[in-house]
């Protein structure tokens, strides 16, 4: 069946602390994979925490690619989000190997396969 999305949602572990606070390192990362991929960059815009971790998200034409990183565990929560021809996994796995991630788990979650049938379940008031 026919998606309108692929979404990736990975979790990258052991992964090089000093680039995972390293807002501009981070920040280009995520255009280059965006552009890797063949996405059109619209907006970028990321955040430094204190005293570490990094923010952000790099919106493209066709979703948007996001990071949070957490240098004190060595771990990137990462969504790469397409609509129609591109391929996100080639932006996660680009991003995966440039922070140098030793483990990931990465699943794909189709989106926008149509309705959802949701069973409305009768509240009774008190």
């Amino acid at each position: 069946m026919e998606t309108m999305g692929r979404h990736v949602i990975a979790e990258l572990w052991g992964c090089n602390v000093e680039k995972l606070n390293n807002i501009g390192f981070i920040e280009q990362l995520f255009v280059d994979a965006a552009l890797k991929s063949g996405a059109e960059v619209r907006e970028v815009a990321f955040h430094k925490f204190a005293p570490q971790g990094v923010s952000g998200v790099v919106i493209i034409s066709e979703s948007h690619l996001t990071i949070h990183s957490f240098p004190e565990h060595g771990y990137a929560s990462v969504d790469v989000y397409t609509c129609g021809h591109l391929d996100p996994n080639v932006a996660a796995n680009y991003i995966a190997e440039s922070l140098r991630a030793t483990s990931s788990e990465v699943i794909e979650v189709p989106r926008g396969m149509g309705p959802i049938k949701v069973q409305k379940s009768k509240i009774q008031a008190l």
